[in-house]
């Protein structure tokens, strides 16, 4: 959408925001709405069955977004509500995010009719705009815009706590355009805004049937077979004959394939698997170093292979000195506690190993077992689900041990059949996710399209005013 300049500007004498219509006002927020810090004390742990919802940090999304479900519940004094109820209209703004690590403060949301009787929380502040002074959601587009919340990052990136500096903060010059352009910026942005965020919503939609579709054709596959065509091309049959497997959860499975259990394989020396090292041969924080050997954990297998950007390091001689959970080039890794079933593969790497947690376990393919096969197999459905059956059973956290994993079944195709399997689901997922990457993309620059346009049309730099009728 190509939108017109104003006709005329005038500088506001603030770098950041730059020049302004020539006909707007620029005045600090603070004289263009009440501002309130006195949000309600206490902790979620105050929980009542009735009350007063609370809005904390945790309740306000990155985009604005108040989710009253997640609000706890809180018995208030008069006193309270009095000093901490919202109405329609109101801005929350977050003021501290109680850690080092989000940055969140800034962050606000608009208070609506549907949200009906909140507070703000004493990690919040409110900002009440002044009735036909600052339209309300012109005020929180202009205080959700790239422009502010570039000045919050660099505000409170002076402190320990990522802590909005409320005083600096209220100071900030807000453009003010006669009440009924604000009123039509605001409609702009209202509609346009709402068109992006459903447009977005279908393209989302699209890559959750994307990725439900890849799932469906790894569990497919890797307990049928290659569908007809695929078959046909691979000179196998395409309508193989099929064969009771004895399995509950998998009746059948074609014929000349097998169903093993991973300790008979490795018994018959096909595969060896093992986790890292437990007690005190696990390395500690202390322990690691910006160069090294990797240390993997759960997190740092990503996207079927290891992530070597964020996980962690320990020096040479130290894992040299480690008694297992050595992996190498070629193994798949399964994750089996806290995080289950996630699966990665070694990829090729500069590191003559990697060493693994106690939460990884490594499988290495010795004979008659096609590593990228297993790959495949562990992520399809069949195998997912017995890992959460026996994660589920006797313990809080999920945990499925190398002594729970030795019991579970493999479905084997022949050796030449798991390559094939293998190369064809290379190829097919491949497709998908280059699919689900495209849309990503397509995404990510709507975002960016909405943000610009956010802060276009709040600081003047576009004139809506005849296309918000």
């Amino acid at each position: 959408m190509k939108l017109p300049a104003y006709p005329s500007y005038k500088p506001t004498g603030v770098e950041w925001l730059g020049d302004v219509p020539e006909h707007w006002e620029v005045k600090r927020l603070k004289y263009l709405s009440e501002i309130s810090t006195s949000g309600v004390w206490g902790e979620d742990s105050d929980h009542t069955e009735s009350g007063y919802p609370v809005a904390t940090t945790a309740n306000i999304s990155p985009s604005g977004a108040i989710d009253v479900a997640s609000m706890h519940i809180r018995a208030l004094t008069a006193e309270e509500v009095r000093k901490g109820l919202c109405r329609p209209g109101d801005i929350i703004v977050v003021k501290s995010s109680g850690s080092a690590t989000s940055v969140i403060s800034g962050k606000c949301a608009l208070v609506r009719t549907e949200h009906g009787n909140i507070c703000f929380s004493n990690f919040t502040l409110r900002v009440r705009p002044l009735e036909r002074i600052l339209h309300p959601f012109f005020a929180w587009s202009f205080l959700s815009s790239e422009v502010v919340r570039a000045q919050v990052r660099l505000m409170v990136s002076t402190t320990t706590y990522p802590n909005l500096q409320v005083p600096e903060y209220v100071s900030f010059l807000v453009p003010q355009p006669p009440p009924r352009e604000q009123l039509a910026i605001a409609d702009f942005l209202d509609r346009e805004t709402g068109r992006i965020d459903r447009l977005v919503g279908k393209k989302r939609e699209l890559i959750e049937r994307l990725k439900e579709k890849r799932a469906a054709l790894i569990a497919c596959t890797v307990t049928r077979g290659l569908p007809p065509t695929a078959a046909r091309s691979a000179s196998l049959l395409e309508n193989p004959t099929f064969k009771p497997s004895g399995l509950d959860e998998l009746p059948q499975i074609p014929k000349d394939w097998k169903v093993s259990k991973v300790w008979l394989e490795r018994v018959a020396r096909n595969l060896e698997y093992q986790d890292g090292n437990h007690g005190e041969l696990h390395p500690k924080a202390e322990d690691y170093v910006s160069d090294g050997i990797p240390f993997i954990m759960a997190n740092h297998i990503v996207a079927g292979e290891i992530d070597f950007t964020i996980c962690n390091y320990i020096e040479p001689e130290l894992a040299a000195s480690l008694r297992i959970g050595f992996a190498r080039t070629g193994d798949v890794l399964l994750t089996h506690k806290g995080t289950i079933g996630r699966v990665g593969l070694v990829q090729e790497n500069r590191f003559p190993y990697v060493v693994l947690t106690p939460q990884v376990t490594y499988y290495r393919f010795l004979r008659n077992i096609f590593g990228r096969y297993l790959f495949w197999f562990f992520q399809g459905s069949y195998w997912q689900d017995q890992m959460y059956l026996v994660s589920s059973l006797g313990t809080t956290r999920g945990y499925v041990g190398l002594l729970d994993q030795r019991s579970l079944n493999l479905i084997l195709p022949r050796f030449p059949e798991q390559v094939t399997i293998a190369t064809y689901l290379d190829e097919e997922t491949a497709k998908l996710d280059a699919l689900v990457a495209r849309i990503e993309e397509a995404i990510e620059r709507l975002r960016e399209y909405r943000t610009a346009l956010i802060t276009a049309a709040v600081t003047g730099k576009i004139d809506v005013r005849k296309t918000a009728s």
